[in-house]
């Protein structure tokens, strides 16, 4: 039992160990898979914002366009008299570099040149550098307006599967100095923002702010999550049956020692006592003495009785053990039956005891008479014993139930529901005298199951017990 205790022990560690390296794996996993979600969405993000941007512009385009129609003819008429216009152009080089011209009013021309990217396309460059000439342009006709750059960035978001419950959008420089403000922007606290540069030669910016992408990261991780949570519940389930499973291990390793401990004393008290009335028989002038002989061998034949008692127990726990008992129900008029097992109960002599029966004379039920006396015989045993100087037992019943009760000391309210297992006795702080090897009551327990019958128990300490037997069906 000690090596298989070990290997238990061996084993649970290691699982316990195999269950932590799992689970601190799946927490790096989660992280992980947290950072690199977030990284791509807030590159969708910037995405999001430049074709925003695309799409501001062409409204703005669109809007500078009919604005110019209007205004058509006095442009012509006015044409010489008014300074030149700002002008821009972008194209590449045989180089392949991008070169940007401006042509301001008073005809500078300012020219200047990029290497091209190699991680993006020419043609997303290309746009790119044209939006942003477009906005130094643009900026001086037309006006930005926030409400139609909230509405195109969301557009932008809802495509690439973000709807943040807040969105708004300003203009700021370099400083973070706000060129236009947003009204619906009442505070930057708690929310997630990105900047996105729409003129780098004034160092202009648009800068979104939104509800914080942890919530839509969250819904993208929520399979893997689940799946982590289960495992973890599914793996804190064994570990707690695995903790439980070595407490009850450890718990039923302690009882047997006890039992062990106390059936030895049991068992050597009985042969001792028996052995030195023998050997007073044999080295002692007990002829003449007729008492004295009387009553070594009614000790030798008290505790052979005892120890006979023992043995039968241990038998008939043995037999229920390995499923072998059989029973053999038969006729019993309660109260005579009842009667005969009370007389010999009350010539323990150890104490006062006082037993009644309260029961009709005809009243009979079907039982294995053998182990119906053991039952019983436990149940007034239990009570004599756990009493103090004195007992008052009243034994009552019927067809269909039998219910011994006493004045004795009582059973804490804690002990009851393990009150019938195996090995298990009740500690009595007062009672320490009291010995027994916890399987009184388990035998009880067990042959009731084996004859359909159950069996109920209320107890206040101080104040007694009531074991009630209630009688079914017998099921043999």
């Amino acid at each position: 039992m000690v090596a298989d205790m070990k290997r238990f022990k061996t084993i649970s560690t290691t699982f316990i160990i195999v269950i932590a390296v799992i689970f601190g794996w799946n927490v790096y996993y989660l992280i992980s898979l947290y950072n690199s979600i977030r990284a791509n969405v807030e590159r969708d993000v910037m995405t999001a914002l430049a074709d925003a941007d695309i799409d501001d512009l062409m409204y703005r385009a669109g809007r500078a366009q009919g604005l110019a129609s209007k205004v058509q003819v006095q442009e012509d008429t006015e044409e010489y008299n008014k300074p030149r216009k700002a002008e821009a152009s972008t194209y590449r080089d045989g180089n392949g570099q991008l070169i940007s011209v401006r042509t301001e009013a008073d005809g500078t021309v300012v020219e200047k040149r990029a290497k091209l990217s190699e991680n993006s396309p020419y043609s997303n460059q290309m746009v790119d550098a044209m939006s942003r000439q477009f906005h130094a342009i643009m900026e001086k006709y037309i006006p930005y307006d926030m409400a139609v750059m909230d509405s195109v960035l969301r557009n932008q978001l809802s495509h690439r599967f973000i709807n943040p419950d807040f969105l708004c959008v300003r203009v700021v420089n370099s400083k973070d100095s706000v060129i236009c403000d947003n009204p619906k922007l009442k505070s930057e606290s708690g929310l997630d923002s990105f900047r996105f540069n729409i003129n780098p030669d004034e160092g202009i910016y648009y800068k979104a702010y939104m509800t914080p992408l942890t919530s839509h990261i969250v819904s993208e991780m929520s399979g893997v999550i689940i799946t982590v949570f289960l495992l973890f519940v599914a793996f804190t389930l064994a570990f707690w049956y695995l903790f439980r499973t070595v407490s009850k291990m450890r718990t039923l390793e302690e009882m047997k020692d006890d039992f062990v401990s106390n059936m030895t004393h049991e068992l050597k008290t009985p042969i001792a006592i028996a052995y030195s009335a023998n050997d007073a028989l044999l080295n002692y002038d007990t002829d003449n003495d007729p008492d004295k002989r009387k009553k070594y061998l009614m000790i030798a034949n008290k505790q052979l009785k005892r120890l006979g008692e023992l043995v039968e127990n241990i038998l008939a726990m043995s037999m229920e053990r390995r499923k072998t008992m059989k029973l053999k129900p038969e006729r019993v008029l309660l109260r005579s039956f009842i009667e005969e097992i009370t007389t010999a109960q009350r010539m323990r002599g150890d104490k006062k005891i006082t037993i009644n029966v309260d029961m009709d004379e005809e009243v009979s039920i079907d039982a294995d008479k053998a182990h119906l006396s053991n039952i019983l015989n436990n149940l007034i045993g239990n009570a004599i014993k756990y009493s103090g100087s004195s007992v008052e037992i009243t034994i009552s019943g019927n067809e269909s139930e039998i219910s011994v009760s006493d004045n004795g000391i009582g059973i804490p309210a804690k002990s009851i529901p393990y009150l019938f297992n195996k090995f298990y006795r009740v500690p009595h702080g007062n009672q320490q005298d009291v010995r027994g090897y916890g399987i009184g009551l388990y035998y009880v327990k067990s042959i009731l199951d084996k004859m359909g019958w159950n069996i109920d128990v209320k107890s206040k300490e101080k104040e007694g017990s009531v074991f009630t037997i209630k009688i079914g069906k017998d099921e043999q």
